[in-house]
């Protein structure tokens, strides 16, 4: 199993701060793997959703569905081989821009904005894989929500992230 390294800063060149503005929060995690798959094999992997993950984000909306957040709909997975700015990535989030190396995927809600990107960058014979994410509170209900959420997100990420296939 390849080592899951974290920062706190996106990939230098990403495209996740395009148009954000300001960054309450920012995690960036990075393996290392022999892979020749394209960016949107990649993200399709990585966001091809376990079951455990599906039955915490369909207890998160449950709770937060109370407080007037959007919850997206349950589990939909969609896979392309290109995705195309508007459309899903996976089973949860819109794509809001994209490159040949680079997916950048999100939402904007009353309470906070995120975006997650996954990026691929070339280095000798292996690959970086990073999968970031940025957040902005618009208030103080997107600090509190984001507060018991965090430390599950951590550990969902590292688990995604480790799902980026090998070369065969």
């Amino acid at each position: 199993m390849p080592k899951v390294y974290k920062y706190h800063i996106p990939p230098e060149n990403s495209l996740i701060y395009k148009d954000f503005g300001r960054i309450d929060y920012c995690d960036s995690y990075h393996i290392v793997k022999s892979t020749d798959e394209t960016i949107d094999n990649i993200t399709t992997e990585v966001f091809r959703i376990p079951n455990w993950v599906d039955l915490l984000i369909r207890i998160r909306n449950s709770l937060v569905r109370l407080f007037g957040l959007k919850t997206g709909n349950e589990k939909n997975f969609t896979e392309s081989i290109n995705y195309s700015i508007g459309e899903k990535a996976g089973s949860y989030f819109a794509v809001i821009d994209r490159s040949e190396n680079e997916i950048v995927m999100g939402q904007n809600d009353k309470h906070l904005n995120f975006r997650v990107s996954v990026m691929k960058k070339k280095c000798e014979q292996d690959c970086s894989i990073y999968l970031t994410t940025i957040v902005k509170f618009n208030n103080i209900w997107g600090r509190m929500y984001f507060l018991p959420v965090k430390p599950f997100h951590q550990i969902i990420v590292k688990s995604l992230l480790k799902r980026v296939p090998l070369s065969a």
